[in-house]
């Protein structure tokens, strides 16, 4: 009989199933049971719960975060000054509003990803923005920028430049951070104030002049007390008179530098030279000396008239604030390899600028503290019209150079470092 084996075999396989779910069940119990002799639901469900407890709070977390961030946002959309921020390859990836209207940034929108040098060509932000990013700290600068020829956002028209002061702050993975602030308005009133001031100074000069040569004509007329009075009014007025000329020579130099230039070659150290000779009287009453160190001569090409009065400027104020018997150090250094500035330093050892006015030593009617002259020493001889370093500074801006102020570490006085090229750019050498 075949179905006679075949009964046995299920049979067998029924019971042999038997036996392995019998064992299965026991572990289970076992399993069980070792939580307690009567396991609850709520231990066998409490890692689940805790589980779905812990979600819930890290989604409220994220909310809350998510809120906040979105807060924030909207500080940053609504906010008074100008932010972006680029990544390590310099790419776009926030800009808000102001920054938009501040850069002319017509072409990009909210959630592109472009290069900064795709939408803005201002080589002064670029170099801030890698500054900060080698640097790894906080840096500032203010320059002028000129939008793009397809700008039209600003109401002056397009091309326009606007004077930009950009603050930075590096962030993580190569990011920067930059906040932009608008200082044309600033530039705009100090502007027109210079304006007023030079209209002023300009109806001035016409009256002192007459006041001048009345005053000069009493002096000679004039005998005793009234001699020595008359003499006073003049020396006021011509104190007067040379500040209405100081600041039309001022405003022309800010105005049309190239008009006011006249260019020829010569021997800057024998107009070095010249200029100290000028003022020799002056030297040998607090007996101060000159110690000149580089080259016996070097060719230029530049205003000589003008470069002699930012001479004789720095020349007086060093011999003025110097100490009786001391030297003036000028030093003039030849232009390195591919470069074609000279540098010049003048440092005297007075007891130098004050640290809180050394950013405002070349600002109009600037007046260092008293503090400056050393006690003792007679520096009433001279009363200055504080636009000296502002006029020393205009003339050599308008060279092409640069100048500042400092103190120097081992002398303590004023050290003033400015360069000037020695040839003119080929585009001006038809002036």
């Amino acid at each position: 009989m075949i179905w006679i084996p075949i009964i046995i075999g299920c049979g067998t396989a029924g019971i042999i199933c038997f036996t392995w779910q019998q064992r299965q069940k026991q572990q289970v119990r076992q399993m069980l049971y070792s939580y307690g002799e009567h396991p609850s639901d709520e231990l066998l469900f409490a890692p689940l719960s805790s589980l779905r407890r812990e979600l819930k709070s890290l989604y409220e977390e994220k909310q809350e975060l998510q809120a906040e961030l979105d807060q924030w946002y909207r500080v940053i959309e609504n906010a008074p000054f100008g932010y972006l921020r680029v990544d390590m390859d310099n790419q776009l990836i926030l800009c808000n509003p102001k920054a938009r209207q501040l850069l002319c940034l017509n072409r990009w929108q909210p959630g592109q990803i472009r290069l900064l040098l795709e939408l803005v060509r201002s080589y002064e932000l670029d170099q801030l923005i890698e500054t900060t990013r080698s640097a790894r700290t906080a840096q500032s600068q203010e320059w002028e920028f000129f939008p793009s020829h397809d700008a039209q956002t600003r109401a002056e028209g397009p091309n326009q430049p606007i004077h930009l002061r950009g603050s930075t702050i590096p962030l993580s993975r190569g990011d920067v951070a930059v906040f932009l602030e608008n200082q044309e308005p600033i530039h705009i009133l100090k502007r027109s104030q210079e304006k007023l001031l030079s209209d002023l100074t300009h109806e001035l000069r016409t009256p002192l002049t007459a006041m001048r040569l009345l005053a000069e004509t009493l002096e000679q007329r004039l005998t005793g007390l009234e001699l020595k009075w008359a003499g006073q009014i003049l020396k006021e007025i011509n104190r007067l008179f040379y500040l209405v000329q100081d600041w039309l020579e001022l405003s022309r130099l800010e105005s049309h530098p190239h008009q006011v230039l006249s260019y020829q070659t010569f021997d800057l150290v024998q107009l070095i030279n010249d200029a100290w000779e000028t003022l020799t009287p002056l030297a040998q009453q607090k007996q101060v000396t000159r110690q000149y160190q580089g080259p016996d001569a070097l060719k230029m090409t530049a205003d000589g008239d003008r470069l002699t009065q930012v001479f004789l400027n720095l020349f007086d104020n060093g011999i003025k604030y110097n100490p009786v018997g001391e030297a003036i150090f000028v030093t003039v250094s030849p232009p390195e390899v591919d470069s074609d500035f000279v540098t010049v330093e003048v440092i005297d050892q007075g007891v130098g600028f004050d640290p809180e006015d050394l950013p405002f030593v070349f600002e109009r009617l600037y007046r260092g503290d008293q503090a400056r002259t050393r006690p003792g020493d007679n520096t009433d001889l001279r009363q200055g019209s504080g636009l000296g370093l502002a006029i020393v500074q205009q003339i050599i801006t308008a060279h092409g150079g640069t100048i500042t102020a400092r103190n120097h570490p081992k002398y303590r006085g004023a050290w003033l470092t400015f360069t000037l090229p020695l040839q003119l750019p080929n585009e001006d050498l038809d002036i």
